[in-house]
């Protein structure tokens, strides 16, 4: 299969979390030229900032494999045959997930200006040492990289955020957010992922702003916030 095929995939994906009042981001995993795994965002459904639709498609693989008896080294081995094809540039905790995972590859659909982690922002997906030092702490594993590819069927999935905003977003913070077809507009609207500004350089510092009044309003911690916007991986 093209990569246009499976992203067309993943876009199935991204509209079945649009029909369920989900930012519609989707994708899928591919080994070997067949889908293996696949997730959309379920942030709103699950009240959990970090369960975007890398997270998703990620957790199915290590809960078959870990099933399956593979160790850490075996599962390393697994997702670096893989390839992650996702709707929207991956934000900065994806991303880096993703390069500590040692994926293969990674083929996105519309670029992520405000939190992309694949070259908008970030370039995580070259896996430096530095910027990840900062980002993940000591006990996380080094982060390996992988290579990027974007901006494949980048309208249709900017069409897709378009309809989200037509149609109102249940959690969004005003009227004059739903009303922007940016898809880093969209991005930024999650509850918890726009309340974090990073900066690397020099001492780790978070700016919380407006979003964080919200997301306290409906219950989060301060710790939330902070884990949101923070890699994990339970590898």
């Amino acid at each position: 299969m093209a990569a246009t095929e499976f992203m067309e995939r993943a876009l199935e994906q991204a509209k079945f979390a649009l029909d369920n009042l989900e930012v519609p981001v989707g994708c899928v995993i591919v080994e070997d030229g067949k889908v293996i795994s696949s997730g959309s965002n379920r942030t709103n459904a699950t009240r959990n900032a970090t369960r975007h639709a890398e997270m998703e498609a990620i957790d199915i693989l290590l809960r078959e494999w870990q099933g399956m008896g593979l160790d850490q080294p075996q599962v390393a081995e697994k997702f670096a045959r893989c390839d992650l094809y996702v709707t929207c540039e991956p934000c900065i905790m994806c991303a880096t997930a993703l390069s500590i995972l040692g994926i293969r590859e990674v083929y996105f659909g519309c670029a992520n200006d405000k939190f992309g982690g694949c070259g908008s922002i970030m370039s995580l997906h070259e896996g430096s040492a530095s910027s990840s030092d900062d980002l993940t702490g000591s006990q996380i594993p080094k982060p390996k990289g992988f290579k990027c590819n974007g901006g494949i069927m980048a309208e249709e999935a900017v069409a897709l955020f378009k309809c989200f905003y037509e149609q109102g977003n249940p959690n969004g913070f005003s009227k004059a957010s739903q009303t922007s077809t940016n898809s880093s507009a969209v991005i930024g609207s999650f509850i918890l992922s726009t309340s974090v500004e990073w900066k690397i350089s020099g001492e780790q510092r978070y700016k919380l702003e407006m979003p964080w009044k919200l997301a306290k309003s409906k219950g989060f911690s301060m710790t939330d916030v902070l884990i949101s916007c923070t890699a994990s991986c339970p590898v």
